[in-house]
């Protein structure tokens, strides 16, 4: 495998942010208090699109709600929530667009600030093998605590974490002939500055600007 090709999951290949609709889910099903966890719920979400989030804050938020429920009831609840809200966001073009680099031999990965319990089935159902996530730390049945293990994986939080992960591979970043990393979020210029083929995927309006800015290319991937 001689490229490696990273993506970010929410408003890149997937067309909604699977972190903030798990929270929508849990509130129109009333398994949390409705009303205070959708009101931080959306302060939260509003912060990240700000830029000002404070990931841990946010992170210790969701696995403490994760950590609430009794483990079968969250199974159960997860494979809902990958019925009724992921299964119908996945869409053909983001498809296409990872079996491209499967089929040319990269090495694919998602390297997500959302927590890894949460995302790792969704990988499995976008087809894909490696996953980079915010890291749930988990008690001994594997459930979670409501805290974080190690640090979180956003903003240059993403480029620690991606050497790490290349590292336990044993394939060093410098070694790839090209590197791909398309991403929707300002919050992840410090990785798409990092690679060789940054590609700002449906953008938001402050990476768009940068992107255009550096000469990146822009693709829009659900409205093309």
């Amino acid at each position: 495998m001689s490229n490696l090709a990273l993506f970010d999951l929410d408003h890149t290949l997937l067309p909604i942010d699977s972190d903030f609709e798990w929270g929508q889910f849990l509130v129109r099903h009333q398994v949390v208090d409705c009303d205070a966890y959708q009101r931080r719920n959306e302060q939260f979400f509003a912060q990240y699109q700000a830029g000002n989030l404070d990931p841990v804050e946010y992170l210790e938020f969701a696995l403490g709600t994760l950590a609430g429920f009794d483990p079968a009831h969250l199974k159960d609840l997860h494979a809902q929530y990958m019925r009724e809200v992921i299964e119908p966001a996945i869409k053909p073009q983001a498809l296409a667009l990872l079996q491209r680099h499967v089929d040319a031999g990269d090495l694919v990965a998602i390297i997500t600030a959302t927590n890894g319990w949460l995302t790792a089935p969704i990988a499995r159902a976008l087809n894909v093998e490696h996953l980079i996530a915010a890291r749930p730390e988990l008690d001994q049945r594997g459930h979670p605590t409501g805290r974080l293990a190690g640090t979180p994986t956003q903003g240059h939080g993403k480029v620690v974490h991606m050497h790490a992960w290349l590292d336990g591979l044993q394939r060093p970043f410098d070694g790839f002939e090209r590197s791909y990393f398309y991403s929707d979020s300002h919050n992840d210029i410090p990785l798409l500055s990092v690679v060789s083929h940054p590609v700002a995927t449906n953008p938001s309006p402050r990476l768009a600007q940068h992107a255009t800015a550096l000469g990146w290319p822009l693709l829009h991937l659900f409205n093309d």
